[in-house]
């Protein structure tokens, strides 16, 4: 077991490079403490698998160290550094019975056979693959192949740590969820160190204790999934978590009152006075100001309130459970949930922001502006 530090971690695939956009990892510092379950989540191209490629010891960072349990790794090989890693496509012998392939890593290090056998035995049986034990790994299916590549991990007792590069991908999307549950009873029975990379914001949520979503080579959040959805700390992780993502509006103070464009917007005290702080302040000079609200928090009705903005339909979308309503303000598109039952609407209707869940940004990153 392991705990793993990325300190002032960057890596660039350019000999020479000249700024932040040669990086595909830009300078980080994260902690991955020893035993957690955690995901690495991200859009295809931001970093993630070069990241872990980093940690495993497949490539070695351009500048900053990898440190497990305080020791610099940074030229260890990926086999001295006793990590399992499990990728996208699984990496077994086909020639070989799923026996031999779960046994393979400890005869590999010179294990007693009369220790690989318990051991093979006890890792099919969490895995549910006792029954293809003398089957050739070339007759399995794709999701069987992942469980025994995912096995060929868990049998070494001297793993550190085991990493998860989009495992998933290629199964069936009927047994994710069972795989997935799967994986995490694994974690929870051997206690080690987990860190699984993925684009798919339900794998993330359903497998980890907590998760780092990276944007442009940076962890711009790393929360729980209850923290990345109500208070998201970049307007990335806004837009990304969530289904649909976050709701932005580009505002400024102006004629003493919170603007957004030409719609004066109803804030609380706390919220106008953060926004004016914000769009006065010598100290800010961005003019990248926004506000931002989930469309869950989005209240609907087709009379005026004091608190209230007109707003023009443009869609509702019945999804079962709830409807998804589609809106113009100010000429930009919205999205509002609206639960199950609701009065319908009309064309033209009058839209309330929750103030306890309208945040305020200040460029992409979220600014704590109080709510009263």
């Amino acid at each position: 077991m392991a705990e793993i530090t990325l300190k002032g971690l960057a890596h660039s695939y350019e000999k020479t490079p000249k700024g932040a956009s040669d990086y595909a990892i830009r300078q980080m510092d994260h902690v991955w403490h020893q035993g957690g379950a955690y995901a690495l989540l991200g859009p295809s191209g931001c970093g993630k698998s070069t990241l872990l490629n980093i940690i495993s010891g497949l490539l070695e960072p351009s500048e900053g160290d990898v440190l497990f349990d305080g020791q610099r790794v940074n030229e260890l090989p990926p086999e001295e550094r006793n990590i399992a890693q499990v990728f996208q496509f699984p990496v077994i012998y086909d020639t070989m019975t799923v026996f031999d392939n779960l046994a393979f890593p400890l005869r590999n290090m010179s294990t007693p056979e009369y220790r690989v056998k318990p051991k093979v035995l006890e890792v099919a049986d969490i895995l549910e693959l006792t029954p293809l034990l003398n089957r050739k790994a070339k007759n399995l299916t794709a999701d069987e192949k992942q469980k025994v590549s995912m096995g060929r991990g868990l049998v070494r007792d001297d793993v550190t740590a085991i990493l998860f590069d989009e495992p998933l991908t290629v199964i069936d999307p009927q047994l994710k969820w069972k795989l997935r549950r799967k994986l995490k009873e694994i974690h929870e029975r051997f206690n080690i160190t987990m860190i699984y990379v993925t684009h798919d914001q339900l794998e993330a949520s359903t497998f980890a204790d907590k998760i780092a979503v990276m944007y442009e080579g940076q962890v711009v959040q790393f929360g729980t999934p209850r923290e990345l959805f109500e208070r998201p700390a970049h307007t990335f992780v806004g837009y990304f978590i969530g289904s649909p993502g976050m709701n932005f509006m580009a505002v400024e103070f102006r004629d003493n009152q919170v603007m957004f464009g030409s719609q004066p917007l109803p804030v609380n005290e706390a919220m106008e006075r953060a926004v004016a702080d914000a769009s006065n302040s010598v100290e800010i000079t961005s003019n990248n100001i926004k506000l931002g609200i989930r469309p869950e928090f989005i209240a609907i009705s087709s009379s005026p309130s004091a608190d209230s903005v007109p707003i023009q339909v443009t869609s509702v979308q019945d999804l079962g459970t709830y409807s998804l309503l589609t809106f113009k303000l100010n000429e930009q598109t919205f999205k509002a949930r609206l639960p199950e039952g609701h009065s319908p609407v009309g064309e033209t209707a009058f839209a309330r922001f929750d103030d306890a869940h309208v945040a305020l940004y200040i460029d992409e990153y979220l600014v704590e502006a109080g709510h009263e």
